[in-house]
């Protein structure tokens, strides 16, 4: 899948939401709910028409995630419930500068059992517990670097599925080198590929950035959203394990920087055009 296909019109307002449009004290971007009229031009820049923004607006507020609101003037606007603003500052432990974890730091384990009846659910915790980046271990047991405990808890509380799951914290005992075990957990092949496809898009970009002496806005508000929506993926495909669990070559170090600097270029002068647009 190219960058370009990756941006789906649901995918990138909730990356806009989590960059420019949670509003509150000292958050830099718009203050108060998005009115539509903005949120269908600030997705255009994007190459989103109407109808698509109209209707994943639609599907994140049946999914809990938007509710409708109005602006101090009346226009129709969206803003985010409080699940999504849960569901954002999860993210922005792991997307904005997560600390490297520790060998010592052990893992978190997810023991899960569902009955057959309910066996929909069984998908569900499956999917979410490997888009939370868990490895999985054995049938039912999935893995994950320790620090990512408390997300995974926020999560199956939020889907209601933490009745059918026990939560474990400890370190690896054997009998396999954990470095083995940990390639067999996850498949770090993937997961490099999908670091190394952000940098062949996102790198050229950091270079053209950095030749320019000034930030024009709309520019530097198009790239930063499309570079975010492709790095938001990134740490949760990757769990962020311990480095001397990694292979010598692995470029998860060089995506983050990547990302970082444009994020550093590029974010406040987003942020501007945002408010303009929303003004």
């Amino acid at each position: 899948m190219s960058d370009q296909q990756s941006h789906t019109p649901r995918s990138l307002i909730v990356t806009f939401y989590g960059a420019y449009g949670r509003g509150g004290p000292g958050f830099d971007g718009i203050d108060g709910p998005v009115p539509v009229a903005a949120l269908i031009r600030l997705l255009g820049v994007l190459g989103v028409d109407p109808p698509s923004v109209r209707s994943a607006v639609s599907r994140l507020k049946r999914r809990g995630l938007l509710v409708a609101d109005r602006t101090a003037s009346g226009a129709a606007a969206y803003g985010l419930s409080g699940a999504a603003h849960q569901l954002l500052e999860d993210g922005d432990r792991r997307i904005y500068g997560r600390p490297a974890a520790r060998l010592s730091d052990g893992w978190v384990l997810a023991v899960f059992s569902v009955p057959e009846e309910e066996r929909s659910k069984r998908h569900l915790l499956r999917s979410r517990l490997a888009r939370l980046g868990f490895g999985t271990a054995a049938p039912g047991v999935w893995i994950a670097p320790a620090h990512l405990c408390e997300e995974a808890r926020h999560t199956l509380e939020r889907l209601q599925l933490a009745s059918y799951v026990d939560l474990f914290t400890g370190t690896h005992a054997g009998f396999e080198p954990t470095v083995r075990s940990v390639a067999r957990w996850w498949d770090l092949d993937a997961i490099a590929a999908q670091h190394r496809a952000f940098l062949d898009v996102h790198e050229p970009v950091l270079r053209r950035w950095s030749r320019r002496r000034t930030v024009a806005p709309e520019a530097a508000y198009r790239d930063y959203l499309a570079a975010l929506d492709a790095w938001r993926r990134l740490p949760y495909a990757d769990p962020g394990l311990p480095s001397p669990l990694l292979p010598e070559d692995w470029p998860g170090g060089r995506a983050a920087e990547v990302f970082g600097r444009l994020h550093t270029k590029l974010r406040s002068a987003g942020a501007r055009y945002a408010r303009e647009v929303a003004a």
